[in-house]
C-alpha cells in the first residue's frame, strides 16, 4: 500500500538535504531520480526506462532521460541550465511517442529547480528544491493518490467507454459472449480503476503486467489475465511460493469479485492493443456514478450510437437525494458539530442509515447517496478533529460503508456494474481521506459488499432483500412505461400488485414501484420513499385510481418537484417530463414543493402545509372521473367518430375530384373539424349523410363507391361493435353532431401555449371525435374556458400525452369549480361580473376575427401572439379572477399553483354539497 503522505513529507525533506549540492546531470541524473522515486515506497526501477532512444521532430533521434508511459517525462539538466529550452526539448519527442504513452505531467529540473506541466490542464508550477516537501502532493500519482473533483461531463467518460466498447465488440466476435463476457468486462473494469487510483502499486502494475509479461500477438493474454484474476483472489499467504513476481505484487482484493472461474478467453494482437488503449487512460477521473450506465450501454449496440442519453445526472440525483435525506442530515451535523459527545451519537447514526433501490440500474442513485454521505462523515471528523492533530487513524473513525446499501436489478450485468461501482466510489472517497488526515486508508482486500440483488423487484418481495424494519430510504427512479407500452411481461410483472387497486389497468409501469414502495413503508411509520417517474401519475385518471388507494395507506407527501424536463449530461437528451415524489407514512410537519417556472429552468422551493396528489398545496383531493359536470354548465361531449377507413373523409383534392364525377354530392358534403384542422385552419371534408335519402344516395355513384369501402372496412374489423356499423355504411359510426352553434375544445393541444384555442362553430360544419364540444355554450363558457384560471385547472389536472395537454370531460370538465355566484353577493353583483366575462370574452372572439389569414396556431403561438390578442386575454382574466373573487378567492394570485389551490377549496365546498354516489343510485332507480 502507499505510504502515508506524513511519511512521504518526511522523506521528501530528507530528500531535499541529501541533494541540495547535485549539480551534474550526467554523474547525478539517474541516481537523483532512482532517489526520487523512493521518496514515495517505489523502489521498483521497472516504472520508468532512462534513456529511451526516440525519433524527435524533424526525424532526428534523441534520449528521454526518463519516461514513465503514460505517466511522466522527465528532462534534467545540469544546476544553472535553461529551463524553458529544456521543456521545448521535452515537447520535442512527442512524436516519437505512441499515443497512448503521451505522458500525463511533463518535468524538467536542474536540480535546484523543478518545473512541473500537466498537459490536461496545461498548468504550470515551478519551485526550488528545498520547498519539494511542499509541493509534494503534485507527485501523488506516483503513489497512487489521485484525489480529484471528478466530473460527471468530463469526455474521460465517454472515452472510457467508447474503449470498452472497442473490447467488448473484438471479444463478441471471437465467439467469447453472454455472462463470461460480462464478468469480464466488469473486472477489468476494477483492474483499470486499480491502476490508477493506488490500489494496485506501483501505478500502471496492471498495464506493465500487460506489456511485459504478455505477448505482443495476444496469444497468451487470456492464460495470463486467468492467472492474475486467480491470485487476486487468493490472501497473499495462499498464494502460490513459485508465483510470477509481478503476478505476486498484486494484492488480495476478496469480495468475490473474482471468485468465479471464467471460461478462458482468446485475444489477438488487435484485441490486446485495444485492451493496452484502455489502460492508457487515467482512469481516476472516471465517476462511477455515470459510468456505470456508460458502460451498460456498451452491450447494445442501438444505445451505443447515443453513448450518454440513458443515464441519469448528478443533478437529477440530488433534487431525490438532497430533500429526501440530505439537506436533514446536514441541519442536524450543523447542530451538533459543536458538541463532542452528541457528534459522536451523530456519526454512529450515520453509520446505521441504509439505503434501498428497487430499480437500481447501475447504481447511479446509491453511488451518489454513498458518496454525499461520505462527504458528510468527513465533515464529521474535521469537526471532530477540531484540535489539528498531524496524524489521525482514519481506519478506526470511518464507518459509512457500502454494506449499507441495497438495490434491486432485473438485469445480471448493471447489477455487477452497481456493486462494483459503490466499491469504485468507496475508494474515491478513501483517496480523500487520506488526503485530508495525512495516513493513506483503504479497504483492501474489500471485507464489505455492497447488497445488489439480481432479480424482478415487482416479483420479489423486498423484504428479503431489506427488512422494512430495518429500511431507512428507498430511492430510485424505476422504468418509464406507458400503460399503453407495457410487453407481455410487464403486464404479467405487474398484475398481482395492480389487484390491489380498483381501474389499476390505467397505470402506467412506474406506479406499481409507487404500491410496493407504499406497502413496504406501511411495516414501518420511519421508512421514506422518493422517486423520479414520468408526470403522468400526477395527471388525469391516474390520480383517483393510483393516489386514492396511496391516501388511503396512510401515505403523506414529504416533498415534491413539479414537472421538470428529464436531462442529462449528454448528447441526445431524453424528452421526458417528470416529478420527483417523497412520501411515507408519517404526516410532514411543512412539506417542501419545489416550483420550475419553466420545465427547463431551475427550481425554486416553497413550503406548503400540505401537498395533494396534484403536488399542489391544497388538501388532499382526488378527482373522480364524472358522467356530470359539479356546477350547473351546458355537458360537454364527445364530436362524431367516423369509423370509415377514411372513406366518409375527404382533402380539397378529393372532395374536388368527387364533386367533378358527381355534382350532385355537393349538398351532402359538409366541412370536418378534427383538432389539427381546427387549430391549424387545415381544410377537411366529409360526407354527411344523415338525412340523405335512400332514392339519392343510388343515383350517386361515385358516393356509392365510398359506402361500399367503408362497409368492406366495418366488415374486417374483429370488434364487434364496428363489425355491426356495417350495416349502416353511409352514417358515421357515432353520430353528436349539435343542431344549434357550439363551442369546440380540442382534446389534444400544444403545452408551449397559454390557452388552449377553442372557438365557436356553426351545425353544418361537423365536429370530429379528435375534439369535445359544448352544445348550447354561450360567451361566458368560453370566457371561462379560455380564461388563465381554468388553463391553471388544465396544466394541472389534466392528462398529458408526451407534455401536450390532454382535455378530458370526466376528469377535466366535470370536476372544475365554475365561479360561485351564490356567495353572499347581491344578485346585481354577479350579474354584472358575468356580464363583465361576457364581454370580455366576446372582446376576444372581435380581436382573433382581426386577422382572419392567421390560424389558431398561430394566434396563439407564444412568439407570434399579436399583443391585442394579450391585451384582450388579460382583459378577461381580471374579469375572470373577479368572479371567483365574489366567492371567496383572490383577485391577484402569483402563480397558476395559487390559482389551482384555490380551485380545489371551491372543488371541496361544491362536492361537499353533492348527493352521494348512493343517494344518486336510488334518485336514478326512481327515474327509471
Amino acid at each position: 500500500m502507499p505510504l502515508s503522505w506524513n511519511e512521504i513529507k518526511s522523506r521528501a525533506l530528507a530528500f531535499s538535504r541529501t541533494w541540495a549540492d547535485a549539480a551534474n546531470e550526467d554523474s547525478q541524473g539517474k541516481p537523483f531520480w532512482i532517489d526520487f522515486f523512493e521518496i514515495f515506497g517505489i523502489t521498483d526501477k521497472r516504472v520508468a526506462t532512462f534513456e529511451l532512444n526516440v525519433k524527435k521532430l524533424g526525424g532526428a533521434q534523441g534520449f528521454v532521460d526518463l519516461f514513465w508511459p503514460g505517466m511522466l517525462l522527465v528532462e534534467q539538466k545540469s544546476r544553472g541550465k535553461n529551463l524553458d529550452g529544456a521543456f521545448k526539448q521535452a515537447l520535442d519527442y512527442f512524436p516519437g511517442i505512441a499515443e497512448r504513452d503521451l505522458p500525463q505531467i511533463i518535468i524538467v529540473c536542474d536540480f535546484a529547480r523543478f518545473r512541473v506541466h500537466k498537459l490536461a490542464t496545461q498548468e504550470t508550477i515551478e519551485f526550488e528544491l528545498k520547498d519539494l516537501h511542499k509541493n509534494i502532493k503534485l507527485f501523488g500519482f506516483v503513489a497512487g493518490y489521485k484525489a480529484q473533483t471528478i466530473q460527471p461531463q468530463d469526455p474521460v467518460n465517454i472515452k472510457a467507454a467508447e474503449r470498452m466498447g472497442r473490447l467488448h465488440d473484438a471479444l463478441k466476435s471471437s465467439g467469447y459472449t453472454g455472462h463470461p463476457l460480462e464478468v469480464l468486462l466488469v473486472r477489468l473494469l476494477f483492474c483499470l480503476f486499480a491502476d490508477d487510483t493506488g490500489i494496485f502499486q506501483p501505478a500502471q502494475a496492471f498495464r506493465t503486467f500487460i506489456e511485459e509479461r504478455t505477448s505482443p500477438d495476444g496469444s497468451d493474454l487470456g492464460a495470463r489475465l486467468a492467472q492474475l484474476f486467480q491470485a487476486l483472489n487468493q490472501p497473499e499467504v495462499n498464494r502460490s511460493k513459485a508465483l510470477d513476481e509481478q503476478v505476486a505484487t498484486f494484492p488480495y482484493v476478496n469480495g468475490k469479485l473474482f471468485e468465479e472461474p471464467l471460461p478462458m478467453a482468446d485475444f489477438t494482437s488487435a484485441m490486446r492493443e485495444a485492451l493496452l488503449d484502455a489502460c492508457a487512460l487515467d482512469w481516476s477521473a472516471i465517476s462511477p456514478a455515470i459510468f456505470g450506465s456508460l458502460f451498460q450501454s456498451i452491450m447494445d449496440d442501438k444505445a451505443r450510437r447515443n453513448l450518454g442519453a440513458h443515464y441519469t445526472s448528478e443533478e437529477n440525483i440530488l433534487k431525490l437525494i438532497k430533500p429526501l435525506f440530505l439537506d436533514e442530515l446536514w441541519a442536524e451535523f450543523r447542530k451538533v458539530k459543536s458538541n463532542k459527545n452528541r457528534l459522536f451519537e451523530f456519526h454512529k447514526k450515520l453509520r446505521l442509515l441504509t439505503f434501498f433501490d428497487p430499480a437500481c440500474g447501475c447504481g447511479n442513485f446509491l453511488v451518489i447517496s454513498y458518496r454525499e454521505l461520505r462527504l458528510l462523515e468527513l465533515e464529521v471528523l474535521r469537526a471532530g478533529n477540531s484540535a489539528g492533530q498531524l496524524s489521525v487513524d482514519v481506519h478506526q473513525l470511518i464507518g459509512i460503508d457500502v454494506d449499507q446499501f441495497y438495490g434491486i436489478e432485473i438485469e445480471e450485468f448493471p447489477a455487477q456494474i452497481a456493486q462494483v461501482a459503490l466499491w469504485l466510489m468507496d475508494h474515491q472517497m478513501n483517496l480523500r481521506v487520506s488526503e485530508e488526515f495525512g495516513l493513506y486508508f483503504a479497504r483492501i482486500p474489500l471485507r464489505t459488499t455492497p447488497h445488489i440483488v439480481h432479480g424482478n423487484a415487482l416479483r420479489l418481495d423486498w423484504n428479503e432483500v431489506l427488512p422494512a424494519q430495518r429500511c431507512s430510504f428507498v430511492l430510485g427512479n424505476p422504468p418509464f412505461v406507458g400503460k399503453q407500452h407495457q410487453s407481455p411481461e410487464q403486464k404479467v410483472d405487474v398484475a398481482s400488485t395492480y389487484a390491489l387497486l380498483e381501474g389499476g389497468g390505467v397505470l402506467d409501469f412506474v406506479a406499481a414501484w409507487y404500491i410496493k414502495g407504499a406497502n413496504y413503508a406501511k411495516a414501518n411509520s420511519n421508512v421514506r420513499v422518493g422517486f423520479v417517474s414520468t408526470n403522468s401519475i400526477v395527471q388525469g385518471e391516474q390520480v383517483g385510481v393510483l393516489w386514492g388507494w396511496m391516501l388511503a395507506q396512510g401515505m403523506h407527501i414529504q416533498f415534491a418537484h413539479r414537472t421538470f424536463r428529464w436531462s442529462n449530461e449528454a448528447s441526445g437528451k431524453a424528452a421526458v417530463h417528470c416529478v420527483i415524489i417523497g412520501f411515507s407514512p408519517m404526516q410532514p410537519e411543512r412539506p417542501t414543493i419545489f416550483e420550475y417556472d419553466d420545465v427547463d429552468g431551475e427550481p425554486h422551493a416553497a413550503l406548503a402545509n400540505n401537498i395533494n396528489p396534484y403536488l399542489v398545496d391544497a388538501p388532499d383531493i382526488v378527482l373522480p372521473s364524472r358522467r356530470d359536470s359539479i356546477c350547473p354548465v351546458p355537458p360537454i361531449v364527445f364530436g362524431s367518430m367516423a369509423n370509415d377507413g377514411g372513406h366518409l373523409l375527404m382533402d380539397d383534392t378529393e372532395k374536388t375530384a368527387l364533386l367533378a364525377e358527381c355534382p350532385s354530392a355537393a349538398k351532402w358534403v359538409r366541412p370536418f373539424l378534427g383538432a389539427d384542422e381546427f387549430i391549424n385552419n387545415i381544410p377537411r371534408w366529409c360526407l354527411w349523410l344523415k338525412d340523405c335519402p335512400p332514392s339519392e344516395l343510388r343515383i350517386m355513384p361515385a358516393v356509392l363507391i365510398r359506402i361500399n369501402k367503408v362497409k368492406a372496412h366495418r366488415e374486417a374489423s374483429t370488434r364487434a361493435a364496428t363489425h355491426a356499423l356495417a350495416a349502416t355504411p353511409a352514417l358515421f359510426g357515432e353520430i353528436r353532431q349539435p343542431t344549434g352553434r357550439y363551442l369546440l375544445v380540442p382534446r389534444h393541444s400544444s403545452e408551449r401555449r397559454e390557452f388552449i384555442p377553442i372557438g365557436f362553430l356553426p351545425p353544418n360544419v361537423i365536429v370530429g371525435d379528435a375534439n369535445l364540444c359544448i352544445p348550447d355554450a354561450a360567451p361566458y363558457h368560453f370566457g371561462i374556458m379560455t380564461s388563465r384560471m381554468h388553463m391553471a385547472w388544465v396544466k394541472y389536472v389534466c392528462g398529458r400525452i408526451k407534455s401536450d395537454y390532454r382535455y378530458t370531460n370526466q376528469i377535466v370538465y366535470n370536476n372544475f369549480p365554475w365561479p360561485d355566484f351564490s356567495f353572499n353577493q347581491p344578485v346585481a353583483h354577479t350579474g354584472r361580473s358575468q356580464a363583465a366575462i361576457e364581454t370580455a370574452a366576446q372582446a376576444v372572439l372581435d380581436t382573433r376575427a382581426q386577422f382572419p389569414d392567421s390560424s389558431l396556431a398561430d394566434l396563439y403561438d407564444p412568439l407570434s401572439m399579436p399583443p391585442t390578442l394579450v391585451k384582450a386575454h388579460h382583459q378577461l382574466d381580471a374579469a375572470v379572477d373577479a368572479a371567483y373573487a365574489l366567492g371567496g378567492g383572490k383577485k391577484n394570485y402569483k402563480n397558476d399553483a395559487e390559482r389551482v389551490a384555490y380551485l380545489f377549496e371551491l372543488y371541496q365546498r361544491y362536492t361537499s354539497l353533492l348527493p352521494t354516489d348512493k343517494a344518486k343510485s336510488k334518485r336514478r332507480a326512481r327515474a327509471a
